[in-house]
């Protein structure tokens, strides 16, 4: 049995941080690479008026999210994880692209336990709720809240809008390959050091 459960953020976090760039550049005539964007909030990083921006997002994210590339090494790290640990991935998606995250997990062939979709950037109750020992993040205040919050370890996958500091117990890595060795000296053997 399974006892230990990661709770993991799917955008920026399995899917490739620079998902909305090609989309972005396209639609409103940019050039942006993922070094403009300094600040979670996208509009910051180039001319275009918020609520404009959103209406297109909102119309755009199933195609967006159908057609994000997944990081490097994710498939056969939580492929591997899968055998010991409880996969829940919770997401600031809306349940309105439940369908096409479930499809995009089945394209990539992603395994997964569970997938929730609370509409929020807010997850600090998702993780509550579903009892996570550890927890993946691209988004800076919510590693740190989290961690806080809930005192577990948190993996903070590092891109050029989250580089604020962090406390001790929030862990910067730049790769799939990095988390699974830092899981591996938290949870060795599937159950967390004492």
């Amino acid at each position: 049995m399974r006892e230990i459960r990661f709770g993991i953020d799917i955008d920026g976090t399995v899917t490739c941080p620079t998902s909305l760039l090609p989309f972005i550049n396209d639609r409103f005539g940019c050039n942006l690479c993922l070094d403009d964007i300094k600040e979670y909030d996208l509009t910051k990083a180039f001319d275009v008026d918020s609520e404009a921006f959103y209406d297109w997002y909102r119309q755009t994210e199933a195609t967006i999210y159908a057609e994000s590339p997944a990081q490097e090494n994710v498939k056969q790290i939580l492929t591997e994880w899968q055998k010991h640990y409880e996969l829940f991935f919770i997401s600031a998606r809306g349940a309105n692209v439940l369908e096409c995250t479930h499809e995009w997990f089945a394209q990539q062939n992603i395994p997964f336990d569970h997938i929730e979709l609370i509409g929020s950037h807010y997850k600090i109750e998702a993780a509550k709720q579903f009892k996570v020992d550890a927890f993946f993040e691209d988004k800076h205040d919510n590693a740190v809240d989290i961690h806080e919050e809930l005192t577990i370890p948190v993996i903070l996958f590092d891109t050029p809008y989250n580089r604020k500091p962090i406390p001790e117990g929030v862990i910067r890595v730049h790769s799939w390959l990095e988390a699974d060795h830092h899981i591996k000296k938290l949870f060795p053997t599937g159950q967390p050091v004492k």
